[in-house]
């Protein structure tokens, strides 16, 4: 053996040497990891053909081997950190030659460059992140960014430490529109440091809170970090639990399971919401008790200029909190007394297929076993009972088409059972009535004869669902009967959105807030996965931008706004009419409606190729898209190097290697453990990137192969991975900051500065240790 070490450890120093090195060299990333794939191979093959590269394989024809299989050791089990003093012989690390194994890693490579690249299922959320930097960097250069930082300058600077609170909420909003680390560090290192400084804030809290605040992206969705981690997690996890349920006993992982092994880039979306929030909470806190114990170096700051017309505490309290919570929780109350709901009564022709017991009990006796002590003795004996109940009824009921009689009388029993108040109605006339609110509360005093009109159609609308629409009429002639009260309410809220529009607060924060809105509502609720949600996002700051152009520049934006007003009008006629005409027996009704959502989804089309012509024409769209085909390219330039990569690791045993070492704790949390420290110390030289391609990818059958959430485990990969981005004397963002800090700030000032948020994230990572469910209660309640 070379120095002592086997054959495969020296692998493994020299893979990882190659990509320091390639790294350090200067060469950009994305080909500097494949030029490291090969260069490593090249060294590990010569010293292999050298005959300098010894591997100590445990010797499976020794009778001590035989022995422990014989007593029920699985043979996966038995490695040579596990059981060190079984006998061992000596092998090449390639044991087919070099040759073989570069044909091989040629072959793999063109197959998962098809699978993860070119095609497969992988592909379509990758286009996620072409079109979450196309719609990041939009709002970056829209100045988007620098209105939010001024505004909530003045709303939180009164307080203590007020300046740093609000770059940590302009860091929270930027995350949940951009998702970038680096943009969003610069972005507010350029616009809010030098202010910062200006107002007697130290070095210290002003580097700190901004390096801070910038890595929220890489765990706020739409975070980039977690779609690339959701494309692997999600595969990793199938295969790691198959092959944990194989090992058990069991044919499948739903078997041994109860539930199918999926995890979703939407689900880990719902996952990292509040992890997200916490961690935006505690920097802001930080910086809250930081001024009150140091005012002089986090004072409190009277910018200038006002928000609004002045309002009262009180009436501040009555139409921003107390009247708006009234409204939302009234209408919860009257969902749960049934009265407002789902009016649905559409009968399927077809009976629904009988219940299936929570488990499934016809297994062998090891799966059986494996399954009790996975779920415990009385899920088995609850599952046990309900496939006798089932059997003793007649088994599994079929599904079979029902008779006219049978669902003439589903269809009266869905019709008594309707609710008075449909929850579109419901929902349509409730966000009307906070707009109506909103206004009154933004100014009182003036006139509000236009707000009492809108009322007066809500309440209009109200009545009307309940006394003349009910559950057999058509969308159509619903619409008509809903018209007077709506245009009511629309006039009201035309009147409420040219007094919203005299807030400076609402103004700034209202447009990219419901963007957000709309990107994350439509993935968190699962109304759609990123992809589409993430081309809704990009299309949505294109419009957003040319508006800002345009107003900026005085010109009028009624095509933008008309093009807004098309898409929800689209939206909702998709919703409440069946716009299928290529069926037979079509309506008028539905053929008018087609033609209205066709008009409207056209005149939407029309409005977002005019926003793209106002940001070519003014210069912003060239370097936008220019940055967006560069961060994508290097993406997926990274992706395909570091496959290159891992395939050279797994040519000559690495990854495998690592995993038995891995998995010769019998304590998982301990596995886990490892797990992350060893990605904490990677993160101070690799970029999220190499880590999630290059090392996620060897350690994640192991550690997603347990009983731990996938979840969780993504979330803390995630958080793990923004710590370190934190930390000195490496971390990436202080690199960031450093680039874009005034003279007068040194580089200790940037370390001093963020070592207490180190200690938050840690903090943070130690909550979500500790207390799981803050990951996972999200996905539970809203599900997929």
């Amino acid at each position: 053996m070379l120095f002592g070490l086997d054959g495969v450890e020296i692998g493994l120093i020299i893979v990882f040497l190659c990509l320091f090195g390639a790294i350090l060299s200067g060469f950009p990333v994305a080909f500097a990891i494949g030029g490291a794939g090969v260069l490593s191979f090249g060294i590990i093959a010569a010293l292999d053909n050298a005959g300098l590269l010894i591997h100590q394989a445990i010797d499976t024809g020794s009778d001590a081997y035989r022995a422990m299989v014989a007593e029920g050791v699985r043979s996966d089990a038995i490695s040579v950190f596990r059981y060190p003093d079984l006998p061992r012989t000596e092998t090449p690390v390639f044991p087919q030659g070099w040759e073989v194994a570069l044909d091989r890693n040629v072959s793999f490579i063109v197959n998962r460059m098809n699978e993860r690249v070119f095609a497969g299922q992988s592909i379509e959320t990758l286009l996620a992140v072409l079109m979450f930097v196309l719609m990041g960097i939009t709002l970056e250069r829209s100045r988007i960014a620098n209105d939010l930082l001024t505004t909530m300058a003045r709303v939180f600077g009164p307080l203590p430490g007020g300046l740093a609170v609000s770059v940590v909420v302009v860091g929270a909003f930027l995350a949940a529109s951009t998702g970038i680390v680096g943009a969003t560090v610069v972005t507010m290192g350029l616009l809010s440091l030098p202010t910062m400084l200006r107002h007697g804030y130290s070095p210290q809290i002003a580097t700190g809170v901004i390096a801070a605040s910038g890595t929220l992206g890489q765990i706020i969705p739409p975070s980039i970090v977690i779609v690339l981690l959701g494309t692997l997690a999600g595969d990793l996890y199938s295969v790691a639990q198959e092959t944990r349920a194989r090992e058990a006993g069991c044919t499948d992982a739903l078997t041994y399971l109860g539930e199918p092994a999926v995890v979703s880039v939407g689900t880990l979306f719902q996952a990292a919401l509040l992890p997200g929030v916490l961690l935006a909470f505690l920097y802001a806190g930080y910086a809250f008790i930081y001024a009150i114990l140091n005012p002089s170096r986090a004072p409190a700051v009277r910018a200038g200029g006002s928000t609004g017309a002045p309002v009262t505490r009180g009436e501040a309290f009555t139409w921003f909190i107390g009247a708006p919570a009234a409204l939302i929780a009234g209408v919860l109350i009257l969902g749960n007394l049934g009265v407002v709901g789902s009016q649905d009564v559409t009968v399927d022709s077809y009976s629904t297929r009988g219940e299936t017991a929570s488990l499934r009990t016809n297994v062998s006796e090891d799966c059986r076993a494996a399954m009790i002590d996975l779920h415990g003795q009385a899920a088995w004996d609850r599952a046990v009972a309900e496939e006798r109940a089932i059997v003793a009824a007649g088994g599994t009921a079929p599904s079979v088409a029902l008779s006219e009689d049978e669902q003439s009388a589903r269809l009266t029993k869905k019709i008594a059972a309707a609710a008075p108040i449909g929850t579109g109605v419901a929902t349509i006339l409730s966000v009307l009535s906070l707009v109506l609110v909103a206004a009154r509360g933004v100014q009182p005093d003036a006139p509000s004869t236009p707000l009492l009109v809108g009322g007066l159609g809500v309440v209009l609308g109200y009545l009307a669902d309940i006394l003349l629409i009910g559950p057999l009429m058509s969308s159509g002639q619903a619409l008509l009967i809903l018209a007077l009260p709506h245009a009511l309410a629309l006039y009201g809220c035309a009147a409420a959105a040219r007094r919203l529009a005299g807030n400076e607060l609402i103004r700034v924060v209202f447009p990219p807030l419901v963007l957000i809105v709309a990107v994350l509502g439509s993935i968190l609720g699962g109304i759609t996965n990123p992809t589409p949600a993430a081309a809704l996002g990009a299309g949505g700051a294109i419009m957003l931008a040319a508006y800002r152009k345009l107003r900026d520049e005085d010109r009028s934006a009624r095509i933008i706004i008309g093009a807004t007003l098309a898409i929800v009008a689209a939206i909702l006629l998709g919703i409440n009419f069946d716009l299928r005409v290529n069926v037979e027996d079509v309506s008028t009704e539905t053929v008018l409606a087609f033609i209205a959502a066709q008009a409207a989804y056209l005149f939407a089309l029309f409005g977002l190729l005019f926003s793209a012509w106002v940001l070519f024409a003014g210069g912003v769209l060239t370097p936008v898209v220019r940055e967006t085909a560069k961060v994508t390219s290097m993406v997926f330039t990274i992706l395909i190097g570091s496959q290159l990569l891992n395939l050279v690791v797994i040519s000559f045993g690495g990854e495998h290697y690592i995993q038995q070492f891995l998995k010769s704790f019998d304590n998982e949390f301990t596995v886990f453990l490892i797990v992350m420290l060893v990605l904490f110390v990677l993160g101070f030289v690799l970029d999220f990137l190499e880590i999630i391609y290059i090392v996620i990818p060897i350690v994640g059958p192991v550690i997603y192969g347990g009983t731990f959430d996938p979840k969780w485990v993504t979330i803390m990969i995630a958080v793990n991975l923004q710590t370190s981005f934190l930390t000195p004397p490496f971390g990436f963002a202080l690199f960031y900051l450093r680039g874009v800090a005034p003279a007068g700030i040194t580089t200790g000032n940037i370390y001093r500065g963020v070592a207490p948020f180190v200690v938050i994230q840690v903090l943070g990572l130690a909550i979500l240790w500790f207390f799981p469910g803050i990951v996972t209660i999200l996905p539970d309640l809203i599900g997929n």
